[in-house]
């Protein structure tokens, strides 16, 4: 069973881990709690990449030696040499006597690696403690690292009655401030925002991280730009959009037989990361190859902010891992765009939701969902 205590000190360490929210990309968010006689001598945790990891900044933050002492890590210790020296390490030489981990590392060069450094060194390993709740801390990175994809998040707004849009595509806004504020904390803890060419067009947006100061959950001087990223079949995304600035923070998916080489050559002048993508058997772009490649790149979650079609692209596609939908108090009628481009016939193949959370955001309501794909032998039966 385990120990109330180490419950206790490792709901510590996760609220320090949450302090990494927005700016630990690629790495995973840590916290790092040291207890001696009973006592928190220090805490840290991680705060962007190439600086300490959490262990390695609460051993900077000792008031006292930790000979002795126990540790509690929301991650399993670092194994090995990457921007900085191993963590596993770092705990050895400093005489820890216990280290209480979250969960196992599951980048492949740790994997356990840590753990049994730990114990070859004599040290006392308990865990995996708050297993679940370490790994919420990181969705995106247990995804990249288990599957090799990024954890999608898609995110919409609607009216009552279900509707995103008028006719004309006119949108702005359909929620309020605090609603949209909110959005711009889902930007800021995301490592890139995709968006289709329509939504380009249409809204000519520039899908940065806005974090207004007096905003208690960020600091908007530690948030940093998340990647931008356009899907855009035949690249006809204009030279002067707003969201090709800067040009070092955008990549742009597109067909490579489509493309008119001219304008493809003016985008490179401007040194926008063109990529071409192969075409999937709906005739659009591969939505797993395009998750594939930023995966590769280091990308741990994936907010899309799109129209109907494409979320619905995405969602038909398996690749949605929560869906966000904030539904404010309005009526746009029947004539107005659905939420969702998800032609559907049989209620079969409807798609069940899990719901994860619910609040009230200013005067609108935010829902959270997890989909409920259903797997080969279910569609079978």
């Amino acid at each position: 069973m385990t120990q109330p205590i180490h419950q206790h000190y490792m709901a510590q360490a996760i609220r320090l881990a949450e302090h990494g929210r927005y700016t630990t990309h690629p790495n995973p968010r840590v916290g790092c709690v040291i207890v001696k006689d009973g006592a928190v001598i220090s805490e840290g945790f991680h705060k962007r990449a190439g600086e300490g990891h959490a262990e390695v900044q609460a051993l900077a933050n000792l008031t006292t030696d930790a000979k002795g002492a126990t540790a509690y890590v929301t991650l399993e210790p670092c194994s090995h040499f990457g921007r900085t020296p191993p963590c596993a390490q770092a705990l050895i030489n400093a005489g820890v006597g216990t280290v209480v981990y979250g969960m196992q590392d599951p980048n492949p060069e740790v994997a356990g690696n840590g753990l049994t450094m730990l114990k070859e060194a004599g040290i006392e390993v308990i865990g995996p403690i708050m297993e679940a709740e370490c790994r919420a801390l990181n969705p995106g990175f247990i995804k990249r690292m288990e599957e090799g994809l990024p954890f999608v998040r898609v995110k919409l707004a609607m009216s009552v009655d279900g509707r995103t849009a008028m006719e004309s595509g006119e949108s702005q806004w359909i929620t309020g401030p605090e609603a949209r504020q909110d959005v711009q904390r889902l930007r800021a803890q995301s490592s890139a925002i995709v968006t289709g060419i329509g939504s380009v067009i249409i809204d000519n947006p520039s899908m940065t991280v806005r974090i207004d100061d007096n905003d208690q959950a960020a600091d908007s001087k530690d948030v940093r730009q998340p990647l931008r990223v356009i899907l855009d079949t035949a690249l006809s995304i204009p030279p002067e959009a707003k969201i090709l600035y800067p040009t070092n923070e955008v990549v742009v998916f597109c067909d490579e037989e489509e493309i008119e080489q001219e304008h493809l050559a003016t985008l490179q002048k401007k040194k926008v990361d063109v990529r071409f993508l192969p075409l999937g058997d709906d005739g659009r772009l591969d939505l797993v190859e395009a998750m594939g490649q930023l995966a590769d790149q280091g990308i741990n979650e994936v907010l899309v902010e799109t129209g109907a079609v494409l979320a619905g692209a995405f969602l038909d596609a398996g690749l949605v891992d929560e869906l966000v939908v904030y539904m404010a108090p309005k009526l746009l009628g029947s004539e107005a765009r659905p939420l969702l481009n998800l032609p559907l016939e049989q209620m079969s193949e409807a798609v069940d939701l899990e719901l994860l959370d619910l609040r009230k955001v200013g005067q609108d309501i935010k829902f959270v969902y997890r989909p409920q794909y259903r797997d080969d032998e279910e569609e079978q039966a």
